[in-house]
């Protein structure tokens, strides 16, 4: 079977392997139907991920066919790939939190991914994407991403929200602090970011990083800030910005370390909040939201992609994230 290999650092190939027959006991054979293109993904081909070993078929993003019957599942039926590969035994999978798994393996970047005709995945991993096209299936993990953040910071009516990052999980977090009842503003570097999300989903409270924020109505600070621009730069920057008794969740993940002033922070009370992948209840919220209409996946989805001219798209998919919230790549 054809799969879709970062075989080093900007060398992206499609090879050909022994497509599986068989899987494991717990395990379903899955024939891959589409694949969304996450920012994951072009760091493994710019060769900025650090928990990744090359050569690596990518895609986490996944929607698919179950090949055969299953415990669960009948042969043909569409289903969402939960990603996170967890250990069951750890403090945190005891706990009920396999999405920070101690042990944790995720496809396309610690196991091969599912660029490809086929995948074997725990059947636990799998759920039922009744009434979604493959096309939305596909984008319910990035979305979860986001659904888990705000169900981690928990904003609601009255709560003034500051997402900082508006490319695909800052718009997802976005959406559903907004779902939850929260005033949302978007913070970016680029003003084409910031009118896309204007135009495509109706925020119209968006600053430019850079400019004066606390001003008027928002020199109090923000009651939640979300920061999903991986940017430790970006993430010492919004410290001033929380007002007293707020919350930080940090969405993205940096390699370097983080500082702010320990004062400011214990005279506003603040609580710093990790949020890490997603679990079963997010992507629950995920496709329940899209079923009853309140999240436009139409807007979501950028371009759609055959497999086939995907390697030919790559590069300039990587080059031009800016107007980018979420290429599909069909299989």
């Amino acid at each position: 079977m054809a799969c879709g290999v970062v075989k080093e650092p900007g060398v992206f190939a499609i090879e050909n392997r022994e497509r599986p027959v068989a899987a494991p006991a717990g395990w379903v054979l899955v024939d891959i139907a589409a694949m969304g293109v996450c920012g994951t993904d072009f760091h493994i081909f710019e060769g900025k991920h650090p928990f990744l070993d090359y050569p690596r078929v990518i895609g986490h993003e996944l929607s698919g066919r179950v090949a055969s019957d299953a415990k669960t599942f009948k042969k043909g039926e569409l289903v969402v790939i939960n990603p996170y590969l967890s250990c069951g035994t750890c403090r945190a999978c005891l706990k009920g939190k396999p999405n920070c798994c101690s042990r944790i393996e995720v496809l396309g970047v610690h196991r091969d991914g599912g660029l490809c005709a086929r995948i074997a995945v725990p059947e636990e991993n799998l759920y039922p994407a009744t009434d979604l096209t493959v096309l939305q299936a596909a984008m319910v993990e990035f979305l979860a991403i986001g659904a888990h953040a705000v169900r981690r910071g928990s904003p609601g009516p009255g709560d003034r929200v500051l997402v900082t990052g508006a490319g695909p999980i800052g718009i997802g977090t976005a959406l559903f602090a907004r779902l939850a009842g929260a005033e949302v503003h978007l913070l970016d570097l680029s003003q084409d970011r910031l009118e896309q999300a204007r135009l495509k989903f109706g925020f119209e409270q968006t600053h430019l990083a850079g400019s004066e924020i606390l001003i008027g109505d928002l020199k109090d600070g923000f009651d939640i800030i979300f920061d999903a621009t991986g940017s430790a730069k970006a993430i010492e920057a919004g410290f001033p910005l929380l007002a007293h008794g707020s919350k930080y969740v940090l969405v993205s993940v940096v390699k370097d370390e983080i500082s702010f002033s320990d004062p400011e922070f214990h005279k506003r009370e603040s609580q710093i909040i990790g949020s890490r992948n997603a679990t079963r209840e997010d992507f629950e919220t995920v496709m329940s939201a899209i079923r009853q209409g309140r999240i436009d996946s139409d807007a979501l989805c950028s371009d759609i992609i055959p497999f086939s001219n995907f390697p030919n798209r790559f590069q300039e998919l990587s080059e031009n994230r800016d107007t980018l919230v979420k290429a599909v790549v069909l299989l």
